[in-house]
């Protein structure tokens, strides 16, 4: 399929720069794969070479504020409009009216709501990590209001994770998330997230040093004051998105997460995703608990690479 390389190139779409790994053959089903927190397109190496193999058209960008996209100042610049907003742009770049999408983390959450916006751009999605949660009757604020060791609300005040990060080298950071296995990301009261977290001791067995390294090396270029502003953006977002209130996801969905998801496990996740609660908001749902943490596309990739590809396979007429 001559999909084996990654080819990286940046757009000027919605007043940004965006920088996209690509892999696959050009006019393959394209596939677009949005990262999460703290992620870069790197997050999903794995996916893009199964999907190529397969001949998709495999394309996964740095979100602004992320890698080597452009990372605005102001807070306000990272809506999950201008989020969102940056990919149906990517798109009409490419002339690509309809394309499947993959999303985790953080970039679940743009899926889920690039499904809202534009559910006439997707053919299907498969979201790891974050469920869709119906849009609830107050901001975030006032849900979590006293929870102030919460890393959401710690990451609400301008600067306070930026100087708490800056206490670690880059490397150390990243690992201390990607190393997470507790059930409730809350530090205890007066302790800031990040010294509460853990770096494993030896290596985690889905990522190499080198590849921590390339990690590292963005984020120090970029920062982290841009990936934060997306959690102190959660409640505009709540405002903005009031058009929306009880509206459905209608897109074709698959669901995956780890069975030891930090975020499956807190926030009475796990109730509403196996209850009926999820698919009442999601119709069109198909849902896969695996073994497994946070970073499920990384940590149990041939898993969840056969996962999407079948998935994807009833969109584009291919059989394994």
């Amino acid at each position: 399929m001559g999909g084996e390389v990654v080819r990286h190139w940046n757009a000027d779409v919605n007043g940004i720069s965006l920088h996209v790994a690509e892999q696959g053959p050009a006019d393959g089903p394209p596939v677009l794969l949005i990262h999460g927190f703290p992620e870069l397109w790197l997050s999903w190496r794995h996916q893009m070479a199964a999907l190529a193999a397969r001949g998709f058209r495999a394309l996964a960008p740095d979100l602004r504020g992320y890698g080597d996209s452009t990372v605005p100042d102001d807070p306000a610049a990272y809506t999950v409009f201008h989020i969102v907003g940056d990919l149906v742009a990517l798109l009409d770049h490419l002339a690509l009216p309809k394309v499947m999408v993959v999303g985790h983390d953080l970039g679940a959450q743009v899926a889920w709501h690039l499904c809202l916006f534009r559910p006439d751009m997707l053919l299907a999605v498969v979201n790891l990590g974050v469920p869709f949660f119906p849009r609830g009757p107050s901001s975030l604020s006032k849900a979590f209001a006293g929870r102030d060791g919460l890393y959401i609300m710690q990451f609400q005040e301008p600067g306070r994770a930026e100087r708490a990060f800056a206490r670690y080298d880059v490397a150390t950071v990243l690992k201390k998330f990607f190393s997470i296995e507790i059930d409730d990301l809350t530090a205890p009261p007066g302790v800031e997230i990040i010294d509460f977290l853990e770096a494993r001791s030896t290596p985690l067995p889905w990522i190499s040093e080198e590849e921590l390294g390339q990690y590292a090396e963005k984020f120090q270029k970029s920062g982290f004051t841009g990936p934060i502003n997306y959690y102190r953006m959660m409640d505009t977002n709540w405002r903005l998105t009031a058009p929306w209130q009880n509206a459905k996801i209608m897109v074709p969905t698959k669901f995956i997460c780890g069975d030891k998801d930090t975020g499956l496990k807190s926030f009475g996740t796990e109730h509403f995703v196996k209850s009926g609660a999820f698919k009442s908001v999601v119709p069109n749902l198909e849902v896969v608990i695996m073994e497994g943490h946070h970073f499920i596309q990384q940590e149990q990739a041939e898993r969840v690479n056969s996962e999407i590809l079948s998935y994807f396979d009833k969109f584009t007429g291919e059989k394994a």
